[in-house]
């Protein structure tokens, strides 16, 4: 496939880096310290019109494509990762209304959401209910022609800052395939209420909290795409479209790491000379640098391929391969890096402690690793009907044939 960067792309790119360098990277300790959000740079990035990137031209944005959001995301992770799941988690909570919202839907917030004007989080996981996104116990009831939700979300990222929400909501426990619905819910909304805020290990300035839900009523219009019963494809739907938003994050956050494992090295003396010159360090910056190049290219096959063809069977595939290598890449270029810094990289003084504590949470959320593999594999089972022609090659005892995945396996896609 061939990658194409347009021009807005680029120039989209080159002002995420412009205020990553001026907003987001001399704040990152200050805001990492207090767990504050860093409102300035975000205000900064709705003024520039990158929260336009991902909404399309029909509804106030630029439409410029999912490889464009994923380079965005890079240089605004690379200043700091936690910024940059600040920036990303708009398109994810703006993806169920792009994707399968009502037209009036969309022109009554997505507009909002590209000025600027709006920020968005997205309600899947509960206490009970990560990977096993079927399995949700928050529920939205009939009532007239309003719904009403009860229950707890865990781990909303933006929760408090943002404005709308995307809640995902049992509206017919009988079921099983159709048993999940995605209503939007507005802030100030009676009922709704942000309490716990979590002391997370890693990506500090950006708040992620329980939303809970006491009878809060919201009308029907609010009910993503206007038919109950259609969360879950929303939900997958979604998360194939903002996989690679995460895994930009992670080479943007290895890039970092590397940039800065680079200068320490080159400055760095120790028996007379720096230890870019020793042989050890050289291959542990060679490794990371041909990890993080390596994941990058991932990430713009994944993303570019969703662009070019959004029906594409494989776009799950490469977005979960993305999602899966960049973020472990992130992990163990972060860890890496601590190496080269030695001691000094122990210590909360300098930047790198906190890339290494914000790489981990990118191997979790929004799929962890363990059930990108899975969701990887069951795509590989589902095209083996395409290698008959290997068939002579393997042992005549051997029949190839297709199974389908266990069910369990197909639903574990969160």
């Amino acid at each position: 496939m061939n990658i194409v960067f347009s021009e807005q792309a680029e120039e989209l790119a080159g002002i995420a880096r412009k205020i990553a360098d001026e907003y987001v990277r001399p704040k990152a300790a200050k805001y990492d310290k207090a767990q504050e959000y860093n409102a300035e740079a975000a205000q900064a990035v709705a003024k520039a019109g990158l929260f336009k990137t991902f909404i399309p031209k029909e509804y106030g944005g630029h439409g410029a494509g999912i490889l464009a959001l994923a380079r965005v995301t890079e240089e605004l992770a690379k200043a700091d990762s936690g910024f940059g799941v600040a920036f990303a988690v708009n398109a994810l909570g703006s993806f169920p209304i792009i994707l399968g919202g009502t037209e009036e839907q969309k022109k009554e917030w997505l507009p909002k959401i590209a000025n600027g004007e709006k920020f968005v989080a997205f309600c899947l996981s509960e206490k009970y209910a990560g990977s096993d996104a079927q399995g949700l116990s928050v529920t939205a009831v009939e009532d007239g022609d309003d719904y009403i939700i009860n229950g707890e979300k865990k781990w909303t990222t933006n929760g408090g800052v943002a404005d709308i929400y995307s809640v995902f909501c049992v509206t017919d426990p009988t079921s099983k395939s159709r048993r999940i619905s995605a209503i939007v819910v507005e802030k100030g909304t009676p009922g709704f209420e942000v309490k716990k805020i979590e002391d997370k290990m890693g990506i500090r300035c950006v708040p992620v909290v329980e939303t809970h839900f006491d009878n809060v009523r919201v009308p029907k219009s609010n009910l993503i795409g206007g038919r109950a019963g259609m969360g879950f494809k929303h939900a997958m739907a979604t998360l194939d479209y903002a996989r690679p938003g995460v895994a930009a994050q992670a080479v943007g956050a290895a890039q970092g790491a590397l940039d800065l494992a680079n200068v320490y090295a080159n400055r760095r003396k120790q028996f007379g000379q720096p230890i870019s010159s020793h042989q050890m360090v050289q291959s542990m910056l060679a490794d990371m640098a041909i990890q993080t190049e390596a994941a990058r290219w991932l990430v713009y096959r994944a993303a570019s391929g969703i662009d070019k063809d959004p029906k594409d069977s494989t776009n799950s595939k490469m977005a979960a391969m993305a999602k899966c290598y960049a973020t472990d890449v992130a992990m163990k270029v972060a860890t890496d890096a601590v190496q080269v810094f030695g001691g000094y990289g122990f210590m909360e003084d300098y930047p790198i402690a906190k890339y290494f504590r914000d790489a981990k949470i990118l191997q979790i959320y929004e799929g962890t690793n363990q059930v990108q593999r899975m969701v990887i594999a069951r795509h590989l089972i589902r095209g083996v009907a395409d290698l008959d022609h290997l068939q002579e090659f393997i042992p005549h005892e051997t029949q190839l044939t297709y199974r389908e995945p266990e069910e369990a396996v197909v639903n574990h896609n969160t």
